[in-house]
């Protein structure tokens, strides 16, 4: 949008601040940042970064699993992701993606307020408050854009004062229009919340709690809010309610078993994205829970100290020796100490406890692919095949198996997983060039063949669109 000199100069400084921040405030109605938890546009994604780790999702979606039920969403249509992320903060985006912050895990004080957060955004998904909430600022928008165009038109006319009452009224008048539509669906989302978890045996005491301990924040300026407070509106009345609901509901399922998974997890984190000696003073060595010694093996190994993780991690194994994710703490100890052949036993057995995972065959491969041995290059070939046709976009994955497939002398197919592994980290130049090498050398109206083809397709489709 241009506005011309002459028009600006009409109004003062102070004036044609106020028209960029109509301005700003129009663009984000039309084109969707964060508000609440379900406006977040889909293209933003790129831009969050996520954490992959197996454990780490396989507890959530144990959390999780018994509510999708609840709601009748398969587990395999709803996607649960973890955000790297300090905000405590969780939102939904189409698609049925769950989004949740390491923050918010980290900050949770027991596995019922991580069951509440859950509850409460299937609830959003179950209640189509995604494509509710865009029709919604739509009409927001539509309502700041005139306000603003009128605002200016009286700036134009030498009637500043009036113009900018015109413009500020209109982004309030849109601001809670949406705030109280938010509202709305957040109330909703709670009464779905409380349905879901009653009707998989929790209860709703756990988000009850997390809004209590937040509500505390709504006093904060906006700058030292968290964003779970920003974005979802702590009104008395919902928290009325969920203290109702908290107070009639049954006790509940034992939850020892999550809080353990979730001690686990909130170590992991913290260990992994702290520096070294803030871990070792969380987690002393006097503390011998399984959580401190798994915290402590993270703390040593990204500290360099290799004998004392590996001590750690040993420990742990020695009681738990079936447990697959001390067996990939081990192998991806070993692996990022440059013994690569040492990893694989350790990554091997993690995957006969897990089979079929793919973060885990994608971990295996990546050792099996640095050994440099020919033997174990066609090994990694087919675990990097299962973990992608598993989780097709799992950009590392095809990063390693179009390695693998090269040094195989595979290379159309090397081409075809290059053209993969940029598609999904949106190189489209490379991924076009790639694509048409695997095209032109693979046979015509082979699979491979036809996946570079539909590739180009879906490239053409991405130009086409950003035009």
């Amino acid at each position: 949008m241009l506005i011309s000199k002459p028009l600006i100069s009409l109004a003062s400084r102070k004036l044609s601040t106020v028209v960029y921040r109509v301005l700003i405030w129009g663009l984000i109605l039309l084109f969707g940042l964060p508000f609440g938890v379900t406006g977040f546009a889909g293209e933003a994604r790129a831009q969050i970064a996520l954490i992959r780790d197996a454990e780490i999702e396989h507890s959530i979606r144990m959390y999780a699993a018994p509510l999708f039920a609840a709601a009748d969403l398969s587990m395999e249509d709803v996607r649960v992701h973890i955000v790297s992320n300090r905000e405590l903060n969780a939102f939904v985006t189409g698609g049925q993606n769950i989004f949740i912050n390491t923050g918010l895990i980290q900050a949770a004080e027991s596995s019922g307020e991580i069951l509440g957060v859950l509850a409460h955004e299937t609830g959003h998904i179950v209640g189509g408050h995604l494509s509710q909430t865009r029709e919604a600022m739509k009409g927001a928008s539509i309502q700041a854009m005139v306000a603003m165009v009128l605002g200016v038109a009286a700036m134009a006319a030498g009637g500043g004062d009036q113009g900018a009452a015109i413009a500020i009224g209109g982004q309030y008048a849109a601001q809670q229009s949406l705030l109280k539509y938010s509202r709305t669906q957040e109330s909703i989302a709670d009464q779905t919340a409380i349905t879901l978890l009653t009707e998989a045996g929790h209860s709703p005491a756990g988000l009850l709690k997390l809004l209590e301990r937040m509500r505390g924040q709504e006093a904060l300026v906006t700058a030292r809010q968290d964003a779970y407070v920003r974005s979802h509106p702590l009104a008395r009345q919902r928290i009325a309610t969920l203290r109702a609901a908290a107070a009639t509901a049954p006790p509940g399922r034992d939850l020892s078993k999550f809080d353990a998974a979730l001690a686990r997890i909130q170590a992991k984190i913290f260990a992994f994205s702290e520096n070294p000696g803030r871990t070792f003073r969380k987690y002393p060595p006097e503390d011998t829970s399984v959580a401190a010694v798994y915290a402590r093996a993270v703390a040593y190994h990204r500290d360099n100290d290799v004998p004392a993780a590996l001590e750690n991690i040993d420990a742990l194994l020695s009681s738990y020796p079936d447990d697959p994710y001390f067996h990939e703490l081990k192998g991806q100890i070993l692996y990022e100490q440059g013994e690569a052949a040492a990893a694989i036993p350790s990554l091997l057995r993690a995957l006969q406890l897990l089979p079929h995972q793919p973060l885990l065959l994608l971990a295996l491969g990546q050792a099996e692919v640095a050994t440099g041995d020919a033997k174990l290059n066609h090994d990694a070939i087919e675990h990097l095949q299962v973990s992608v046709l598993n989780e097709p976009r799992l950009a590392s994955a095809w990063r390693q198996l179009a390695i693998a497939r090269g040094r195989d002398g595979q290379l159309a197919a090397s081409a075809l997983a290059s053209a993969e592994y940029s598609l999904l980290i949106r190189r489209g130049r490379d991924a076009r060039m790639f694509a048409r090498r695997a095209k032109d050398k693979l046979p015509a109206g082979s699979p491979g063949a036809m996946r570079a083809r539909d590739i180009l397709t879906e490239l053409d489709r991405i130009k086409k669109k950003a035009r």
